[in-house]
């Protein structure tokens, strides 16, 4: 396949990316237990918070009306997942490969270009969070925590949120000097899915810290989940999915162009 792929010219090749998304599936079949380890933390969360601490918490508002306090925490933590999922492989990993292994400087040697690489780890990344999306979703529905036929969409939406975390986690890796730069994604991160609505609404902020929190892409993230396991369509939740492809794209295009600065100088 490799000689084919050198004669054949870059225009004429279409779906290049896939290469990288098999090479990560061979890479990775026999670390499966670390892939499928990632699911554990927002699942161990359901079960503490939502189970645990939901028990004296008593009901809440949701987008439908007043729902146990398991029920409304469930899908932010679904979004959660698709999140982590995306993001740790979309900056530890291809840090690794892209710093020490060098890994991007072999295949730019290919017909592969930049864009190629940067969806083709992106793809991968996505499938990791749609991965921990799919396992916390038939979670949910295990608990009877879904309300409406109307959440099948949430494993789509689940999938365009990976997607553009790991768009933008990727970008940020390209900027990353050294292993302790990645303590400011940790400082992202955290935050964020403690103060995005995850474990109780946005009406307890006071109104500057709420325009904050509508800011955060996690807290589109969880809306969508929320109204889409709720059963409630809204015409706001175009408004979240035009979000999420903003962010992807801007993603991708600071991906590449960034990965062409660096490995075609």
């Amino acid at each position: 396949m490799g000689p084919l792929l050198r004669v054949l010219p870059v225009g004429m090749y279409a779906g290049r990316a896939r290469v990288l998304v098999e090479r990560s599936l061979l890479v990775n079949r026999r670390a499966w237990l670390t892939i499928v380890s990632g699911f554990c933390e927002p699942l161990f969360y359901l079960f503490a918070m939502g189970v645990g601490f939901g028990s004296l918490v008593g009901d809440v508002t949701g987008p439908a009306g007043s729902v146990s306090f398991v029920a409304f925490v469930a899908p932010a933590l679904l979004a959660a997942s698709a999140m982590n999922g995306a993001v740790y492989d979309a900056t530890f990993n291809i840090f690794f490969k892209f710093k020490y292994a060098k890994l991007y400087d072999a295949m730019l040697a290919t017909p592969l270009g930049p864009i190629d690489v940067a969806v083709g780890e992106i793809a991968w990344a996505l499938l990791r969070g749609g991965l921990y999306a799919t396992g916390f979703l038939t979670v949910m529905l295990g608990m009877g925590l879904i309300a409406s036929p109307w959440a099948v969409l949430a494993l789509p939406a689940a999938l365009l949120v990976a997607f553009s975390f790991a768009a933008v986690g990727m970008a940020c890796t390209t900027f990353m000097r050294s292993w302790q730069d990645f303590d400011l994604i940790q400082l992202a991160l955290l935050p964020m899915f403690l103060f995005s609505t995850t474990f109780f609404p946005l009406t307890v902020y006071p109104g500057f810290v709420q325009l904050l929190v509508r800011c955060l892409p996690l807290y589109h993230a969880i809306e969508l989940m929320r109204e889409l396991c709720a059963g409630v369509l809204e015409a706001g939740m175009l408004g979240h999915v035009a979000y999420f492809a903003v962010m992807a794209g801007v993603g991708v295009v600071v991906s590449a162009r960034r990965l062409g600065v660096l490995l075609l100088r």
